[in-house]
Formats: structure tokens, C-alpha cells, sequence
């Protein structure tokens, strides 16, 4: 009887065994367990919610189930006190976007990207016995060709330092041109200006003054410093469309420099945008006494706005009923085309005790098949040369689209609100230069106080 009841337990458990082994999961080796201990990546940035995030962190999940990806969204006023806080004292982030201007910056706090990522992968074998399984595999980081061939050049300049790959972005903004359908209409303009003298044509027909002179409609806000969206963007492309040379070959400002036949084409780029704020000028059409471009774009008096992409927002929620329209910027040569970029990027912290997984993530997230979820839940323009052409046919996003290819920008220094401090000051006080001479003065002024930043 006894013998009866083990032989008849022993039937039951191999049995059992039998009818699930098809559907468990073979133990994992020792190497590849240490690759499955839980993990948690904590991921900082600004703008974007994390439902622009989901969709890619539940696909990489599905990868890496042991990794969870803890997102945090900050206001930009406090994104870079809260890094700089959080580094001193060792508590992460683990991930953090930065701005392209800041890579330099921030270096030595951060994890060049590795050649390769050893990462333990989670998958299902078998077709009638389903078997989940476990393996480690070496993948090879996009090498630094691949990166120049794949991404907006302008992205290769700017995260490959010092022969390594500090970045990764997700996107790709340009400066592009906004403006008032409803203006260009009133005032005759059929054809958005695609050259700066047409440019200077339009603003011409879209300015209006009050029986004083005072300027009741203004066709652009350009020519001052302080009161103008990103004036600084604005007055770089406009030198380095006219050739200027912005960095040397030592890595300073040098933007006042002549070339070899005596031209100052950087001077001459500053001298055109401060037309549109001289009275004297034939488009004259903005000065330091009117308020903020973009406050006075939404209230429909500027018929062109110079900005970005991540201004559209903005724009729609607060003048939704503005007859808007964006388009590229002007050229000083549509067969030299220059455009400006704008735009971060993801990097890892030197201070993450988990840096292949953090840079295996951001890998992830910026490659084709899964950044696409992230540029359509918000809006954004591509980084990806690839998908340049899907998004041609969108009215808010073929502006950058044209220009992805064309941007760049220039290094400003390890304090870039002070450089670009130095640039607006500048174009607050030539005005008042009497001579050429104290003209040229001004602006080695401010190419010194920027130099001090890259130094």
C-alpha cells in the first residue's frame, strides 16, 4: 500500500513537471542574473511630459523588464540648479537632457558613450513548448560614422568632444520665420520673402506709423537687443549667412574679422539687422521702447516673428484665432544656405552607478523605429536625416524640415547666458557710436566678454 501511493506521487510530479516545463524558464546563468538584479534609471529633462515618454518605455521594457525608468519633468527655471545640486550630492539623475550649448559645460560630470553594451535580454523561445529564456548580448554603440551619416550634421560638431559621443537628441529645432497671414494680405504681399532684400521689401509695405511717427503696426521686431525673442540666435545667423567666421582656429569669437579683400562681413551683417530699429532707415519698423516681439506678435501688430517650433504652443493657446503661418528663414544665398539649430540632448551622468544601461536606453529611444512616437506625440521636428521627408508634408514642421540640413551653430562658452548678455548689450549701445571707430570698439567688447566664457 505504501509502495502503491509513492510510486503513484512519483507519476504525479513528473506529470506535472512535463505538462509545465514547456512553459517556464530555464535558469539563468550566474552572469546573466547579475545583468537581471532590478534596476531603476532616473530620468530627468525639461518641456515634454511623460506621456511623450510611454510609448518608448513600455517598448524597452518589454527588452529589459528588470529596468524601470523613473521620469521626471522640471521647469526650465529650475532644471539646471537642481542638476547642478543633485550631482554635488551624489542622488542622480541618471539621465538628464541638455542643451546642445551646454555639452562643453558639463563634460567632466558626464559618461562618454561606451563602444559597446553588454545587456541581459528577456525573450520566448519555442513554438509549441513556449520556453521564456534569458541571454547576454554585445551590441555595438552607433560608431561616429554612423552618427555623422545618420543625424542632422550639426549634431556630429556638437556632441562628439574630444573624440567621444557625449549625446544623443531626440530632436531638432531651427530658427524659423513666423508670420501674420492676415498682415501680409492687408499689405499686398503675395509671396513670403524667401531672400532679405524681398524681406526688407515686405517689412517695408507691412510697417505702420501714427501721425507722430510712432510705430502702430510693425512688419518685424528686429534691431534691439532685449526685446526681442531670441535676438541672439537671430543675430548669429545673420553673420554667419554673410560669411563671418564665428570661432577661429584657437576656438575664439571672431566674428568682427575682416577677409581677405577688406570686407567685414560680420559688420556688415550687425549694421543690417540694426536698420530695422534706426529711424533713419527706410525699414525702420521696431525700437527699444516697444514691448516684448513675441507679446506683440500674439496681439497681431508684427507681421514677422523670427522663433521656433517649441513656440507654437504658446502661440495657439493664447491667439488662437491668428491667422498664422511659419516658413523658412530668409537667405543671403539660397545656393549657400545657413540656417541655426537649436535643440538638447539626452546624456549620462559620470555619477550613475548604471551607465550601460542608461546610455542603452537613450540608444534606444533616439533610433528610428522608436523616436517616431515621441516626434508625433509632440509635435517636434526630427533629428534623424531619414525622417526629414515624413515630415514634409506637416505645415509646422516643413519649415525646419527645409533647414535641418543647413543648421548649425557656435560654441559660446561655458556661461552661455553671459555671452549672450554680451551680444544684446552690444546691440544696445552702437547705436550711439559716433564713428567707425567707436563702432568697431563696441563689438571687440563684446567678443572679449565672450571669450572669457570660452576661456
Amino acid at each position: 500500500m505504501k509502495r502503491k501511493y509513492f510510486n503513484s506521487l512519483n507519476l504525479f510530479l513528473i506529470f506535472a513537471f512535463l505538462l509545465t516545463a514547456g512553459f517556464g524558464c530555464k535558469n539563468p546563468g550566474a552572469d546573466v542574473q547579475e545583468k537581471m538584479k532590478p534596476i531603476e534609471l532616473n530620468y530627468w529633462r525639461v518641456f515634454d511630459d511623460q506621456d511623450s515618454f510611454n510609448d518608448i518605455i513600455a517598448k524597452y521594457k518589454l527588452l529589459h523588464p528588470n529596468i524601470k525608468i523613473n521620469y521626471r519633468k522640471f521647469r526650465i527655471e529650475e532644471y539646471e540648479q537642481a542638476i547642478l545640486e543633485a550631482l554635488a550630492e551624489d542622488r542622480g539623475p541618471d539621465i538628464l537632457s541638455i542643451n546642445e550649448s551646454d555639452l562643453r559645460k558639463y563634460q567632466t560630470k558626464l559618461a562618454s558613450m561606451p563602444a559597446e553594451i553588454v545587456m541581459a535580454y528577456q525573450y520566448t523561445k519555442g513554438t509549441v513548448k513556449k520556453e521564456v529564456a534569458y541571454e547576454l548580448r554585445t551590441k555595438k554603440s552607433p560608431s561616429l560614422r554612423e552618427i555623422k551619416a545618420n543625424f542632422a550634421d550639426t549634431v556630429y560638431d556638437d556632441v562628439v568632444l574630444d573624440g567621444q559621443v557625449y549625446g544623443l537628441p531626440m530632436s531638432l529645432e531651427t530658427l524659423i520665420m513666423f508670420y501674420n497671414k492676415d498682415i501680409l494680405n492687408k499689405s499686398g504681399i503675395a509671396q513670403v520673402p524667401k531672400d532679405w532684400k524681398a524681406f526688407q521689401e515686405a517689412v517695408q509695405k507691412s510697417t505702420r506709423f501714427d501721425t507722430t511717427g510712432r510705430i502702430i503696426q510693425s512688419g518685424s521686431a528686429l534691431g534691439t537687443g532685449y526685446n526681442i525673442e531670441r535676438s541672439f540666435d537671430i543675430i548669429s545667423v545673420l553673420i554667419m549667412q554673410n560669411g563671418a567666421v564665428m570661432i577661429d582656429g584657437n576656438g575664439f569669437a571672431s566674428f568682427n574679422q575682416a577677409t581677405a579683400d577688406k570686407y567685414f562681413p560680420g559688420l556688415e551683417a550687425i549694421r543690417f539687422y540694426l536698420d530695422f530699429s534706426s529711424p533713419v532707415k527706410s525699414v525702420y519698423s521696431w525700437n527699444a521702447d516697444m514691448p516684448n516681439s513675441f507679446e506683440s506678435f500674439l496681439s497681431g501688430k508684427v507681421a514677422f516673428m523670427f522663433g521656433y517650433n517649441y513656440h507654437l504652443p504658446s502661440i495657439k493657446s493664447r491667439a488662437p484665432k491668428l491667422n498664422l503661418g511659419l516658413a523658412p528663414i530668409p537667405q543671403v544665398s539660397q545656393d549657400n544656405q545657413t540656417n541655426y539649430a537649436n535643440y538638447w540632448v539626452e546624456s549620462v551622468s559620470k555619477k550613475s552607478a548604471h551607465q550601460s544601461e542608461a546610455w542603452d536606453f537613450i540608444i534606444f529611444a533616439s533610433s528610428k523605429d522608436n523616436v517616431t512616437s515621441y516626434l508625433n506625440t509632440t509635435g517636434r521636428p526630427t533629428a534623424l536625416k531619414e525622417l526629414l521627408n515624413t515630415q514634409m508634408d506637416n505645415e509646422n514642421l516643413y519649415p525646419t524640415s527645409l533647414q535641418t540640413l543647413t543648421a548649425k551653430n557656435w560654441y559660446k562658452g561655458k556661461n552661455q547666458p553671459a555671452a549672450e548678455e554680451a551680444l544684446k548689450e552690444m546691440i544696445e549701445a552702437l547705436p550711439t557710436a559716433v564713428e567707425d571707430r567707436d563702432f568697431s570698439d563696441i563689438i571687440k567688447n563684446a567678443i572679449s566678454k565672450i571669450n572669457q566664457t570660452i576661456r
